[in-house]
Formats: structure tokens, C-alpha cells, sequence
């Protein structure tokens, strides 16, 4: 199991970039049942509000039902995987506190990596960090990535 960054769900959605192409393939990929992957309810909730920004509000709410519909079961952050992800963000000097939960909740899912463009998340111990370009993405759809 994988688990998705909001950049991934935003780039997959976004308008022309070069990590559009492999997030969407991720993305399809997940919908096709070729790939197992999750995120969290904070994540969905990031997505809603950095889409909602640049697009209208119903189309990011129907945007955020279907990502929650292909990605759940959600992970659920608890007190103790906020208190571990608040560890890891005191020992990063680039992780950002959101991001080091999602880190923790990765890691407290024993999730075989973690995707995001955020190559902060490089820094966490024992954190397999996916970046989504095309080499790695199509890497981690045939299960070699590292």
C-alpha cells in the first residue's frame, strides 16, 4: 500500500505541468485496482481547499467525494501518531508540521512508500519517499522502485 501527498491528488487534477502525466497515471493505476493506495482525511481536506482556490468550490467538493471514494479506507491521525509526527517534524529542517504528520501516518500504516513531490519528506528515517515523475512513478507501478 501507498500513500498519496495532496501534490500528487493536485497535480493528477491540475492544469499542464510535468508531474500532471505520471500523477494521473498513479491516480489511474489506484482506479484500475493495479495498485493499492490510501491517504488521509487531512490530505483530502488540503486538496478541497488548494483547489477551491484556483476553481470553482463544487467542482473541488466533487473532486475531493471521488478521491475519497477511491482512496478509502483513510488513514485516521490519532494523538498518538500527531505525538510521533511532531517528533519528526522537531528533527527536519525542511519537513513542514503537516507534512511530518502524514510522514508519521505513513509510517504508523507500514505503507510501502509514500508519494509526494515534496522531496522534504526524503529526510524521514525509514519513509520510502516516491517522487512522481515518470521514471519513478512507472518504477512503482511495476513494483521496483526504491
Amino acid at each position: 500500500m501507498i500513500i498519496l501527498d495532496t501534490t500528487v491528488l493536485v497535480y493528477a487534477t491540475g492544469s499542464a505541468h510535468p508531474l500532471r502525466e505520471p500523477c494521473r497515471r498513479l491516480v489511474d493505476a489506484v482506479a484500475d485496482g493495479a495498485l493499492r493506495a490510501t491517504t488521509t482525511v487531512e490530505v483530502i481536506q488540503e486538496f478541497t481547499h488548494v483547489r477551491a482556490r484556483r476553481r470553482d468550490r463544487t467542482e473541488a467538493t466533487r473532486l475531493a467525494g471521488s478521491f475519497t471514494d477511491l482512496l478509502a479506507p483513510l488513514l485516521l491521525v490519532g494523538e498518538s501518531i500527531l505525538r510521533r509526527g511532531l517528533e519528526i517534524y522537531a528533527g527536519s529542517a525542511r519537513l513542514h508540521a503537516f507534512d511530518a504528520v502524514l510522514a508519521a501516518s505513513a509510517l504508523d500504516a507500514g505503507a510501502d512508500a509514500l508519494v509526494s513531490a515534496d522531496a522534504a519528506f526524503a529526510e524521514v528515517i525509514g519513509l520510502r519517499h516516491v517522487v512522481p515523475t515518470g521514471d519513478e512513478i512507472g518504477s512503482l507501478l511495476r513494483g521496483t522502485a526504491r
